[in-house]
């Protein structure tokens, strides 16, 4: 059997192009997957941020956060817990935006969707600034009313001084993300 050099150039060429059909479609959808988890979308009903400004959520540390307290300014509410690593990772982020921006205004909390014992060794290892109540597996259910149809962690949602979302994010955010917040 004779090898045809045509043969093989046309092959090359064709796989060449399923690769490269291949990689337009695979950044497509990532642009898509990452503009519909940017973008901000209203709440399915004001129901879900008049319970939120309705809630009372206890803290590690004993007591309770009465969230109607963080009406009226820039709000950052993160959903997070001690098992999950990317949440871990970028709290330190949040923080240090929390410390460098509370005095202009901004508020933040970090949901944790976790138990009183696991946060509480946490934060004795890793203190934050901004409150951290408690939510448990409710927390769940609470981020799903903001916006995150899927559920995971790290879920942050950001809310104007109107109390409107105005951001949401669906996993780990980058030091860049957390600097454009300041944009919203």
């Amino acid at each position: 059997m004779v090898n045809n050099p045509d043969k093989f150039t046309l092959h090359s060429i064709s796989r060449r192009a399923v690769m490269a059909t291949a990689g337009v479609v695979a950044t497509v959808a990532g642009i898509g997957f990452a503009w519909r988890q940017d973008n901000v979308a209203p709440v399915a009903d004001d129901a879900a941020l008049t319970a939120l400004w309705g809630m009372s959520l206890e803290l590690p540390e004993g007591g309770s956060l009465q969230m109607n307290k963080f009406r009226g300014k820039p709000l950052v509410i993160n959903f997070w817990a001690t098992w999950c690593p990317p949440c871990v990772e970028e709290l330190p982020l949040l923080d240090a935006f929390y410390r460098q921006n509370s005095i202009k205004g901004w508020q933040m909390i970090g949901i944790a969707v976790d138990n009183a014992k696991s946060v509480g060794q946490f934060l004795s290892r890793m203190p934050l600034k901004f409150p951290t109540p408690l939510a448990g597996i409710a927390g769940v259910d609470l981020s799903r009313s903001l916006g995150n149809t899927g559920g995971g962690l790290p879920f942050t949602v950001i809310l104007n001084a109107a109390g409107e979302v105005r951001y949401r994010h669906a996993g780990q955010l980058s030091a860049v993300q957390i600097e454009n917040f300041l944009q919203l």
